[in-house]
């Protein structure tokens, strides 16, 4: 791991909301390194700080404190133009609940992160091709989201993350909304992306989605408690309550 690069940097990251005269720690001093090709899963309990976080990671949010570097950029210093151009260019979204525009077919919904990049128009159909071809569903281009099952959805909102090349997956619950069946194709799509160099960081709250991962991060109270190798999260977690958790 050593010999890759880092993608992603945050050190000493907070985030404070203000409700009222209370103030929430959301993320309380959370640091941490994502390496080039790695998969890791962000499990925590609701109000763990793991959506903070992954809103922070994804660019739509931002610290309170603290540095998050993005392929060696320094996010906080940046105005909300660069951070729109980032979140574009090197990020790509996926959501539980697909977010798929429902008049526009498969392959125009893959089509629009490229209407705000700098890709050349002509070029942009031969893009989103390749992209759903990439996900298996080259056959379905022309299908609207409502002809298309809960699984194809998602594929279909993998193929729009990808389409410029992010360097950052982000998926939040990607299989919350699936079957269990369904579920596993996904996760084998997403082991597949992986395998071909794609960095992925997913975030769950189902311990048998995290473990497709390769690295488990555990948040709780807006801290880190707990980041380790997948084999190792599974014994720690195995802990009594109390034993270091």
């Amino acid at each position: 791991m050593s010999q890759k690069s880092v993608v992603i940097r945050l050190h000493d990251i907070r985030r404070i909301y203000k409700v009222g005269t209370e103030q929430i720690h959301a993320l309380d001093g959370v640091s941490l390194e994502i390496y080039q090709n790695e998969y890791v899963a962000v499990m925590g309990h609701s109000g763990s700080g793991k959506s903070t976080l992954m809103n922070l990671l994804g660019c739509l949010d931002r610290a309170t404190s603290g540095v998050y570097e993005l392929d060696k950029q320094d996010t906080t210093r940046m105005g909300n133009s660069d951070l729109a151009r980032v979140r574009n260019e090197k990020i790509g979204f996926v959501f539980q609940s697909f977010e798929l525009l429902p008049r526009f077919s498969a392959l125009k919904n893959v089509e629009l992160p490229l209407i705000y990049s700098r890709q050349a128009v002509w070029n942009r159909r031969e893009l989103a091709h390749k992209a759903l071809e990439r996900v298996g569903l080259g056959e379905r281009t022309s299908h609207r989201p409502n002809q298309l099952s809960g699984g194809e959805k998602q594929r279909v909102a993998v193929a729009r993350a990808l389409i410029n090349n992010p360097s950052i997956l982000l998926a939040d619950e990607p299989t919350g909304n699936l079957d269990s069946k369904t579920s596993e194709e996904i996760l084998a799509l997403f082991r597949r992306l992986h395998e071909e160099g794609q960095t992925i960081i997913m975030v769950t709250h189902e311990a048998d989605v995290a473990c497709h991962a390769k690295r488990i991060i555990r948040m709780r109270d807006g801290k880190v408690i707990s980041d380790l190798p997948t084999e190792q999260d599974a014994v720690w977690a195995q802990r009594p309550a109390g034993a270091g958790r």
